[in-house]
Formats: C-alpha cells, sequence, structure tokens
C-alpha cells in the first residue's frame, strides 16, 4: 500500500509541472471546505472525450468529493483534426488533452492498457481484442486503489452504447463492481491494496443525439449540474465547457452555456439511491475512527478564516494535518493530508521549484539545475534540506526564508547511465493488437509515469516539518507567448532517425533512404547501419560520424536495392558507439495547448516492393484533417503538389489528377469557392478522387454537392479489416487498369475497411464493391465513380488515410487505379 500512495502523490506533483500550486482567496475556501468531505467518485468510459466534464465538475466542485475519470483507451485509433499524429501518437496527445481537462474539472485522469483498435460495433469484439480479463483487472486495480463510493457510467452495457468500446466500458463496469470486492479474484494485487465494496453503479443516462430527456426505465434520480459558484465566479457549466475544450484533437471546442442543466443517474447495480447520488453513504470523518475531531478542527478554521490574510490560517492548517496524521493510515487520512499541505503552501505563500538550464539530459551526462523557493508570508518558514532523488545529490540548507526575498541556487547534477529514457511506459514495449504490455503493476493505469528525476525538499513551518516534491522541469519565455514550462527529458546517448516511416518500391529501383543522427550530449562519434533482411541490398554497410555538440544533426544516405520479388520488410537503423549500441530514433508532438512532448521509437521503417503500374504523374492534393497520404504517394514516384488557395487559383489542367484529402470538405472552407472549378477540371478531362468525408461531429460539408452529381454520405462503415470484399463489377477499369485487382489486394489492410460510407447516389454513380460486418446488411458505397464530361469522379470511404501510411500494398495498387482510370 505504501507504494502505490508515494506513485499518487508523485504524479499528483507530475501533472503541475513542477509548479507549486496557487490558489485565489475563493479557491482556498473552496479547498478547505472540501477538507470536510470524505468520499470518492469513479467515472467510467470507454475513451477520451467520452467523459461528461460537467458531471465530473460537479462532482468535484459542488459536492467536493475526490473525483476520477477511468478510460478503458488513450484514443490511439481514432483520428487527429489538428495533425497529423496516429496510433500511438495520438493516444499520447489525447492522454495530455485529458489531464489538460482534469486540471480544470478538477478530476483524476487513470486508464487501462487496452488499446484503441478503431470503431467496432459490438461489445464482445471489443472484449475479445482487448483480452476480458486484463482490463477487468485493470479495472478492479482502480477502485481497490481508488476506493469510490459511488462508480458512474457514461454508456449503457447495451447498443445504445453506439460503440462496442463504450458498451464494454458499461460492461465491465458493473463486473468489476462484484470482483473488486471478492479477494479470491485478482488476488496478486492484494500485495498492494485490498478488496473493496463499491456502493452503487449508476448510468449518467443519455438520449439519442445526448438530449437530457427523462429515462423511461428503471429507478433513477435527477442532479442539477448547471449551479453557479460564488467562489469560483463560474458556473459548472461554464468550467465544464472550458475542460472539454481541451479535447481540441478531437474537434470539441465547446461553448460556455449559463442556465440550468439537469442529468439523470439511472440505477445498475448495488443499492439504489433514493434522493441523492450519496444516499446511505457517510461522507464526513466519522467514517475515519476518530476522526470527527477532524471536523470540529476544519469547522472552526473556516470560522476563523481572513481572505486578506490567508496565511494566519497556517497554524489551524497544521494542527489539522497533525489530527489526521494520528489516524489510521488508508485512501482517505492519505489524500487529506496531501489537500492540508497543499493549502499551507497556498496560505503561506510558499513557492519553490528545480529548473535544469537544458530541456534534456543523456544518462551518464551532466546537467546544472536552479533552485528557486520564495515564501510571500510572514510564516515562519526555514529551508532545511534539498535531495535531488535520482542523482544521489542531496544538500543541507538551513535557510530561514524572509518574505518575498528569492532563494536562487545552482546545483551540478550527475545523471546515472542507468536512468531510464524519457519514454510513455506503455510504450517501453511493442504493443498487442488489443492492449499494451505493462509489467509493472502499479504503473498499470496511471496516466504518465512518475518522473525519475525530482528535488525532495524538506521545510520547517511554524515549528512542524514537511517534505514536498516537484519534477525537475525546464521552463523558458517565448516572447510571443510568455513563461512556457515543458517536461525534462532523458534522451539516449545518440539517436537515429529514418526519414520516412513506409517507403514503397514500386520496381526494381534502388531509392535513398535518409537517416538522421542527433546528439544527445556533447562529442558523440561511432558509425550507423541500416539493416534489411536476405533478399533486400544496402550500400555502404555503414557510415561514419562525429557530432561535437550537442543536439547536433547528421544526416546520412543510404541507397537501398528492393527484393526482386514483392516483398514487406522492416529496415532497421542501429548506432554503435564507444558507450554501446542504440536502436531508437526521435519523435515530437507540439501544440501549444499541451506541453511540447518527445517520444523515442525504435528505429525502424516499413519496406515494400510491390508489383505496381501507374499511369500518370502529377497530382494536385488538397489537404485534409491528419493526411499523411501526400507523402505515401510520393513514395511510389507521384509528384504531388499541395494545392493551397493560391494554387487553386492557377489553372488546373497540369494535374493528371486531383485528390481531395479526408475531411477536407468539412475543415477547409475555402473549398466551397474553388467547387465548381473543380467539377470543371473534371468535365474537361481531369480526374478527381475525394476521400472520405462526414456530415456527423467534425460538421457538416462546406459545400451544396461534393461530386458532380448528388450523393449523401452516411453513418456506414465496415470496421472488420478483413471483412470479405465482394466486387459487384469485375471488369469496371477501376479494377483491372492498369492494375488487375483481386480479393489479395485486401489482404493485410489494418483496423478497419472503410468508413462514412455512400448511403445515397443519383444513377449516373456506378458502385464497384460490397462489403459489411457480421451480421450486418451489404454496404455498396464505399466506392462511387462517375464519368463527368471528359473527366473522371471517384468518391471513396476506403480508409486509404491508415492504409498507405501503414504500406499495404494492394491499397497502392487500388488507389493507383483511381488515379490512373480514363488515362
Amino acid at each position: 500500500m505504501k507504494k502505490t500512495l508515494i506513485y499518487f502523490f508523485t504524479l499528483f506533483t507530475m501533472v503541475s509541472f513542477g509548479q507549486t500550486k496557487q490558489l485565489s482567496t475563493g479557491e482556498i475556501i473552496q479547498a478547505m471546505k472540501r477538507l470536510n468531505v470524505v468520499g470518492n467518485v469513479l467515472y467510467v468510459a470507454a475513451h477520451p472525450d467520452d467523459e461528461n466534464t460537467l458531471f465530473i465538475t460537479w462532482l468535484s466542485k459542488e459536492k467536493m468529493v475526490r473525483a476520477g475519470y477511468i478510460a478503458m483507451t488513450r484514443g490511439d485509433g481514432g483520428q487527429n483534426l489538428i495533425g497529423s499524429e496516429q496510433g500511438e501518437y495520438v493516444g499520447y496527445l489525447r492522454t495530455h488533452e485529458l489531464l489538460g481537462a482534469r486540471s480544470i474539472d478538477g478530476g483524476e485522469q487513470y486508464f487501462t492498457r487496452a488499446n484503441d483498435f478503431g470503431f467496432t460495433k459490438t461489445t464482445d469484439e471489443a472484449l475479445k481484442t482487448w483480452g476480458k480479463e486484463q482490463i477487468l483487472a485493470d479495472l478492479v486495480w482502480r477502485i481497490r486503489n481508488f476506493q469510490p463510493d459511488v462508480m458512474v457510467n457514461r454508456f449503457p452495457p447495451d447498443p445504445r452504447a453506439g460503440h462496442g468500446h463504450h458498451s464494454a466500458s458499461a460492461v465491465l463496469s458493473e463486473e468489476a463492481y462484484k470482483a473488486a470486492a471478492d479477494p479470491t479474484r485478482f488476488p496478486e494485487q492484494l500485495a498492494y491494496v485490498k478488496p473493496w465494496q463499491v456502493k452503487r453503479v449508476v448510468w449518467n443516462s443519455f438520449s439519442p443525439n445526448f438530449q437530457n430527456n427523462t429515462p423511461e426505465e428503471g429507478n433513477f434520480i435527477k442532479i442539477e449540474l448547471g449551479n453557479y459558484n460564488a467562489l469560483l465566479g463560474k458556473s459548472y457549466t461554464e468550467i465544464a465547457a472550458e475542460a472539454r475544450s481541451m479535447h481540441k484533437s478531437q474537434g470539441f471546442g465547446s461553448a460556455r452555456t449559463r442556465g440550468e442543466r439537469a442529468d439523470y443517474a439511472l440505477h445498475k447495480v448495488g443499492e439504489p439511491a433514493q434522493k441523492d447520488l450519496f444516499d446511505g453513504i457517510d461522507m464526513t470523518w466519522k467514517r475515519v475512527k476518530g476522526g470527527e475531531k477532524v471536523e470540529g478542527l476544519v469547522n472552526q478554521m473556516l470560522a476563523d478564516f481572513k481572505p486578506e490574510n490567508p496565511s494566519a490560517s497556517v497554524p489551524a492548517l497544521i494542527n489539522i494535518y497533525n489530527a489526521i496524521n494520528g489516524l489510521e493510515v488508508n485512501v482517505w487520512t492519505t489524500y487529506k493530508k496531501n489537500e492540508v499541505k497543499d493549502l499551507i503552501l497556498a496560505c503561506s505563500g510558499l513557492w519553490f521549484e528545480a529548473n535544469p538550464v537544458d530541456y534534456s539530459v543523456a544518462g551518464g551526462d551532466k546537467i546544472k539545475v536552479n533552485l528557486s523557493v520564495i515564501s510571500r508570508s510572514d510564516v515562519n518558514i526555514t529551508l532545511d534540506k534539498v535531495s535531488f532523488k535520482g542523482t544521489g545529490k542531496d544538500s543541507t540548507m538551513n535557510l530561514k526564508l524572509v518574505y518575498n526575498k528569492p532563494v536562487n541556487q545552482y546545483f551540478d547534477l550527475s545523471i546515472p547511465a542507468s536512468t531510464p529514457i524519457t519514454q510513455p511506459y506503455w510504450l517501453m514495449e511493442e504493443k498487442e493488437k488489443g492492449f499494451y504490455k505493462v509489467k509493472d503493476q502499479q504503473l498499470r493505469g496511471l496516466p504518465i509515469k512518475p518522473a525519475d528525476l525530482v528535488c525532495d525538499y524538506t521545510f520547517t513551518i511554524d515549528g512542524k516539518a514537511f517534505s514536498f516534491q516537484t519534477p525537475l522541469t525546464y521552463k523558458f519565455v517565448e516572447p510571443s507567448i510568455g513563461e512556457i514550462y515543458r517536461y525534462f527529458e532523458v534522451r539516449p546517448e545518440v539517436m537515429a532517425t529514418i526519414d520516412e516511416k513506409v517507403y514503397a518500391f514500386a520496381d526494381n529501383q534502388p531509392k535513398d533512404v535518409k537517416v538522421t543522427v542527433k546528439a544527445g550530449k556533447k562529442g558523440v562519434s561511432g558509425s550507423v547501419s541500416l539493416v534489411a533482411p536476405a533478399g533486400w541490398r544496402i550500400e555502404p554497410a555503414a557510415i561514419n560520424f562525429e557530432l561535437k555538440d550537442k543536439y547536433e544533426e547528421k544526416i546520412v544516405s543510404f541507397k537501398v536495392y528492393p527484393s526482386a520479388t514483392a516483398s514487406d520488410v522492416s529496415l532497421k537503423a542501429v548506432v554503435k558507439t564507444a558507450s554501446g549500441t542504440y536502436n531508437r530514433g526521435i519523435a515530437t508532438i507540439d501544440y501549444k495547448h499541451i506541453p511540447t512532448l518527445t517520444l523515442y521509437p525504435v528505429s525502424e521503417a516499413k519496406a515494400i516492393r510491390i508489383d505496381l503500374k501507374k499511369k500518370g504523374t502529377k497530382i494536385g492534393y488538397i489537404a485534409g484533417a491528419g493526411d499523411e497520404v501526400p507523402a505515401a504517394l510520393a513514395q511510389i514516384g507521384y509528384q504531388v503538389t499541395m494545392l493551397t488557395p493560391v494554387e487553386l487559383g492557377k489553372d488546373l489542367s497540369a494535374y493528371d489528377a486531383i485528390i481531395v484529402g479526408v475531411r477536407a470538405y468539412n475543415t477547409e472552407e475555402h473549398l466551397k469557392y474553388f467547387q465548381d472549378k473543380l467539377m470543371d477540371y473534371v468535365k474537361n478531362g481531369g480526374n478527381v478522387v475525394t476521400q472520405y468525408q462526414t456530415n456527423a461531429f467534425y460538421g457538416v460539408s462546406k459545400v451544396k454537392e461534393i461530386g458532380p452529381y448528388n450523393f449523401g454520405i452516411g453513418r456506414g462503415r465496415v470496421t472488420d479489416e478483413v471483412a470479405e470484399v465482394t466486387f459487384l463489377k469485375p471488369a469496371h477499369p477501376l479494377l483491372n487498369t492498369p492494375n488487375k485487382i483481386t480479393a489479395k489486394d485486401f489482404d493485410g489492410w489494418i483496423q478497419e475497411r472503410g468508413l462514412y460510407f455512400a448511403d445515397k447516389w443519383a444513377k449516373e454513380y456506378e458502385t464497384i464493391f460490397s462489403m459489411h460486418d457480421a451480421g450486418e446488411r451489404e454496404e455498396e458505397g464505399s466506392v462511387l465513380y462517375a464519368r463527368y464530361g471528359k473527366g473522371n469522379f471517384v468518391f471513396t470511404g476506403l480508409s486509404f488515410f491508415r492504409e498507405l501510411p501503414a504500406g499495404v500494398p494492394g491499397a497502392y495498387r487500388l488507389f493507383a487505379n483511381m488515379i490512373s482510370v480514363g488515362k
């Protein structure tokens, strides 16, 4: 149990990027009142953005309970409206969007090991792919750690949930309610935690399109969520909108609304609530033996609180801390002690942080760290000692802090060579299709790994010794923005990043593969090699390099000769230095609404030798959201020009085909001014290939008609990536010229066949394929083809935006046919 609590507190400080938590007077009063509420609630759903931020805000700021949100997945299978990240990269991005949301609505964020493998229509497929027992174990682990009194499901355990992941989260929640209390279930966890019985599980119910109509089934209670909090100066609906707007990668920015808003909690399992969500639950200090004294001390502190002088409450807070410290150690007392410590910092105006002079270091190297401490009150505070965990460095200080006089001191730290690199813990091993591999039981479910390099501070505050901890955190000033914090990274000594994710060879001609070698410290030298399986040839065998400066880069180039026949292999970059062998590259995720994130993936790329023919070479491309298709097309020899509004205003006749990226008609306002010109381009002999668009969550189309003739976009999709594909018109040019398309071309597809298929179309269109998920009707709207004037128009909901960047050979062959049709 002790180790688990240490992990929690480290996480709590890490999320705030090493900054001491500062509170306004209203927030201080709110936090003081919260000390007398002893209860926890766990909200359960499947993905980032599933959570009802209003419900979490109400729990945290109105009911003042400890509120957590556990998402089954990190949203790794979703799409990215603001950039090109996919897979585990978008999962890491969304993890931090969730952390940002929780920092606003007051909740805590957790996960399971489940991987978002894409949309699924059934609960059974989700549970089978994830591995039901291991994800159930993760949920039970979080329940036993968090000890919620109530669990709130966002979804029902049936098709009304609208997604197999959604319904699976509810099924697991109801099963975990029983399993968490059963010591025979997952007994290996009991070395750290104990069984826990949740009082009740409710469904935060909704009607179609998330309309909050009164439920038509079961027992339920009505909850008013839209109240105004005078201490915070905002209504809960306003706070919830700010939190939800952190989900920018999914386009879920929300307006701040004001006024009444009621939700419903529909009973699922456990003891039903009659009038209040917490019926029958003692939410006071009486639930802890001897805790009544704490309640009295908190009430007296509130009565004596002086808004103009919060520091006058520090002695009372220390008395409360001592009283809690004398009680039994459990989840509530441990959490409340940390809340009291945060209040002591806020009321005393005590600020401290430890900032390295650079944002990264390599294991075995040295770094200078600036320690900053200041007290902005007349509270008697002494900085006794600082220790730098993970480095073996500590220093006795014995400095009495003087009001508003900063203490700044530099320390030279040696970083052990054994310090792990700063890599998301769930990405340290190669994942399975349905779940991430995490061996460390205590890391499972945490949003991020607690920092390995932290500063421990020991203060004496009004005669009482307290210890605090912050991670080493880099900060800098961007003149156009202001002060910015960034994770302090431990990097490999050297990184080698292959230029592309996929190299597609349409013939036997070699390609130049560039590798960027980057130094993680000064004075790195060695050799880099590119390794491929037998049948492929690489020249030269190795290239020497010398990098004198930290962050210095050198681009080296290898000539890669493909195999004579079709094949699919991995190219791997390996670096050797005097210190050892390194095989990781570097990738950065950089958006203003989250901290800069760095990953160190294994340095490899996919190489495919494809039997592929194509007609035409010049492609105009209208970029959509999160679009990596242009780079994939360049790999097979197309000359791709990105069609910005300026380029669209020019003569388009030079292009053999124009391709419209995914959701471009949803996100690019200017397209409505060029749609007639695009259709004229087709009429005069050009080809336009339009990838999937939507009239759903991401906004309606910016144009009245996407094609030359009317067709509608529905919600049809085929989520089974191995679903059989029927060729409706085997003799059609799209299936024969210049590449003969067969069933084999649909082998190896990832995540899905396609999405947002056409659901109705004019008679001028021809359908090419039919496919369906098990037990469902045939879908014929995955590809529509029409001849228009002298040219050709193709609409496709097939997921080329996933398949081409993933190097699926058949996807390249079919897409080349779409570009070449009629040529």
